[in-house]
């Protein structure tokens, strides 16, 4: 066994070189063994750090798109030829699957990507003539200096929907990622460093409450960005806009999938499996209520059973198709749940606690477990599980799956699975969640629109990445001018350039 790793800020750059009063443990979720020692900051450390963002901040806004988006270009090439580093990372901190953790680089790519064309969304409008001999122009500029506070079940792809764009917008960051798995986003946010970025724009406290709090309150943070728990989420936002900031918390969810009769059930029980148990279903866009409309139940249940019986849970460097929860106590928190749907009368199909799981015996390991005749009053349907439980309920027509998805107080994602058009135009317009799809299972929206839910799933009114990921880390200006004599210039036949 080797020691654990020294895991510490991210400061101009460079890695932090104080003596930290507390530090937390951070393990390896395949195998139960700690691999770090991870520093947290004191509200003291976050204050320097901010003044270091700060600092830098008056520079980088004043920087020429054309320079921006030649770091915006460096950094998604860096970023590309090393996901899979980023991946592995991911895999021996959080847990999940080689696969599904390079998929989250790749989606946290596309934001990179997208914050490229920073010149096209930044343009803003121009009225010639609006009055007489008067010009009408609006434009957008940076916040200052904006925080993000990411949480641990996408610890790459989370921050990249902010940071990319709060950079490329001339802002400084100040990230603070999950402590359970923060060595991904660190590794992500020196790269920017290697594309140029000066020091001080980019930078990564590692904490927990006092760290987050630090934040909220510091008077030079312009903005903190969320995404995390219900209750966590609205704790971030009403602290942080007491304190005058601009919040966007993206809480949790409660993500059905409403199967209607014509469906095509293996298409449906494909999607319901890998939708449901995906990263161990440690993920907000996850489906946890599958509602099926009679007389499909059955047939569908067996569908997915069977697929479920060919599943492999273990270390998600050896191949297996789902890994780990992220701690044992998480671990034991949703086992817990589980017992607590047995006990209150709901059909245990699968027992995930009770498999055969390919990893260390110290790992956190929980299998994919599925509920049926799920009632709407019980504990596994009415609070957010975030684990590898599928619970399905049974309704008798379209109109009560509606009414059972609305009536639920989170409204994050939702999908339909149906071959008639009809009823999907019906049910995107009807439903009264943020993210939908059609005989998708899992609607994260790419990243030239925005993500984010309805109701207990977003407090604030901006989503994340996209053109509203823009204007949250800018702030608008028109501006009313009136030249009554024109300007003069001298000679130079050169060919005008961006510089």
């Amino acid at each position: 066994m080797t020691s654990p790793t020294r895991i510490t800020h991210l400061v101009a750059g460079a890695p932090w070189t104080g003596t930290a009063e507390r530090t937390s443990e951070v393990f390896n979720p395949a195998t139960g063994e700690q691999t770090g020692v991870l520093d947290l900051a004191s509200a003291a450390v976050v204050g320097e750090v901010v003044a270091t963002a700060q600092a830098a901040w008056q520079e980088w806004s004043d920087a020429s798109l054309a320079k921006r988006t030649s770091v915006l270009f460096a950094f998604r090439h860096l970023l590309d030829s090393r996901k899979k580093d980023i991946a592995a990372l991911i895999t021996a901190e959080h847990g999940k699957v080689l696969d599904d953790a390079l998929g989250e680089v790749t989606r946290g790519l596309e934001v990179a990507e997208f914050a490229c064309g920073i010149p096209h969304l930044l343009k803003g409008g121009f009225s010639e003539n609006a009055s007489t001999n008067v010009d009408v122009y609006s434009i957008r500029q940076s916040l200052g200096v904006v925080a993000v506070i990411s949480p641990f079940n996408f610890p790459a792809m989370v921050p990249m929907w902010f940071i990319p764009i709060a950079i490329a917008c001339g802002n400084a960051v100040v990230l603070k990622p999950s402590e359970k798995d923060p060595s991904a986003a660190l590794a992500v946010a020196a790269l920017w460093t290697a594309a140029g970025l000066p020091d001080g724009v980019m930078n990564v406290v590692n904490g927990d409450k006092e760290a987050v709090d630090a934040l909220l309150t510091h008077p030079d943070v312009k903005s903190v960005s969320f995404v995390g728990s219900t209750p966590i989420a609205r704790y971030v936002y009403e602290t942080g806009t007491a304190h005058g900031k601009r919040v966007q918390a993206l809480g949790g969810a409660k993500n059905h999938m409403l199967v209607l009769p014509d469906a095509d059930l293996d298409l449906a029980a494909d999607a319901a499996v890998n939708a449901g148990f995906g990263s161990a279903g440690e993920r907000c866009m996850a489906i946890s209520a599958l509602v099926a409309v009679e007389p499909i139940a059955d047939e569908l249940i067996s569908k997915i059973v069977d697929r479920m019986g060919k599943l492999r849970t273990g270390d998600g460097t050896t191949g297996s198709d789902m890994g780990p929860l992220v701690t044992a106590a998480h671990r034991d928190k949703v086992a817990g749940y589980v017992a607590a749907g047995v006990e209150s009368g709901a059909t245990l199909v699968v027992d995930g606690r009770k498999q055969e799981f390919d990893g260390g015996a110290g790992g956190y390991f929980l299998g994919p477990t599925l509920f049926d005749r799920v009632e709407r009053d019980m504990l596994i349907y009415s609070e957010e599980i975030f684990g590898p439980v599928l619970s399905v309920l049974r309704v008798q027509s379209y109109d009560e799956g509606l009414e059972l998805i609305n009536a639920n107080p989170y409204g994050n994602g939702t999908a339909i699975f149906t071959n008639d058009g009809g009823a999907a135009r019906r049910f995107q317009r009807e439903v009264e969640v943020g993210m939908i799809g059609i005989n998708v299972p899992i609607p994260v929206p790419v990243s030239y629109y925005s993500f984010g839910g309805w109701k207990n799933s977003l407090f604030g009114d901006s989503h994340a990445h996209g053109i509203e990921g823009v204007h949250f880390f800018t702030r608008g200006k028109v501006v009313t001018s009136r030249w009554l004599d024109p300007s003069h210039g001298g000679l130079n036949l050169g060919f005008p350039q961006n510089t």
